[in-house]
């Protein structure tokens, strides 16, 4: 290939990529100051706001460059989809409990009763729905068209690990985050990048995404930095931030970090590596 064309493809990329971070960020700009002016809420705020800023970004950029549709990013239906959503479901759920159980089966930690909303199966069902649109959101913004692109192009692990710090970056600005959480929250960014590469589609992380996160408001624990006591239970720790994660919440410990390496494994086992062009 001539030197010519090498430039206008890399070129092309950058452009394409480009197109897609600018309208991601500046969408999560304007959406993030109307939701918050509408609701008051940050929970809700950011999750939704990233949701609708990555679709958006999503959407126009395969609609210019693809002429496809939203569901060529890894969301069109297919006959392994529910299986992936639910292995992911299923492991993400399972690898929280198991991070929650131990210390609470060893006395490390313990549930205390604090005031509950008055409408806790509202409150519940409003927790769940927002969760499963952080998960969309977040595996769409950052696994989603601009990820895919540069898998093709840059190959797995010259992607892969870049869009996991990223990833973890972008959650500095989250309450009492510390070093092990943003170091834990890349891993996790590193394990989401992993299963679209196993499945070339988004069912299986944004299964896993989903079912880590909304374990841990169900028993009462911090998610990253966001306290949403909807169960009137609180889980207390007699531990070190180390194993407990502070204020940040279990993903700030040891005990995801190896909940997290654990994952790599389940994945690697219970997933095929889908064929190109599947």
């Amino acid at each position: 290939m001539s030197e010519e064309p090498k430039k206008h493809d890399l070129l092309g990329l950058i452009l394409r990529v480009g197109l897609f971070v600018l309208i991601g960020w500046l969408s999560l700009q304007i959406f993030g100051i109307i939701l918050f002016w509408l609701t008051g809420n940050k929970v809700i705020t950011a999750t939704m706001a990233t949701f609708a800023a990555a679709a958006l970004a999503n959407a126009i950029t395969v609609r210019i460059y693809e002429r496809g549709q939203l569901s060529a990013i890894g969301l069109g239906w297919a006959k392994t989809s529910s299986r992936e959503f639910l292995l992911g479901l299923a492991s993400g759920a399972g690898a929280a409990c198991a991070v929650l159980l131990l210390p609470i089966s060893t006395g490390a930690a313990f549930f205390a009763e604090v005031p509950a909303s008055e409408h806790i199966w509202g409150s519940l069902a409003l927790v769940f729905f927002v969760l499963l649109f952080a998960a969309f959101g977040e595996e769409m913004l950052f696994h989603g068209y601009a990820f895919q692109l540069l898998i093709r192009r840059l190959g797995a692990f010259a992607t892969i690990l870049p869009a996991a710090v990223i990833f973890g970056l972008a959650h500095m600005g989250n309450e009492n985050s510390s070093w092990l959480g943003i170091g834990n929250t890349m891993l996790f960014g590193v394990l989401f990048g992993y299963a679209y590469l196993r499945t070339s589609a988004l069912w299986l992380p944004i299964g896993l995404h989903f079912g880590w996160n909304v374990v841990l408001p169900l028993f009462g624990a911090n998610l990253s930095g966001f306290t949403m006591g909807v169960t009137g239970y609180e889980l207390r720790w007699k531990t070190t931030d180390l194993v407990s994660g502070g204020a940040y919440g279990p993903e700030g410990s040891l005990l995801t970090t190896a909940i997290v390496v654990v994952l790599f494994f389940v994945l690697h086992r219970f997933t095929v590596v889908a064929e190109a062009g599947e």
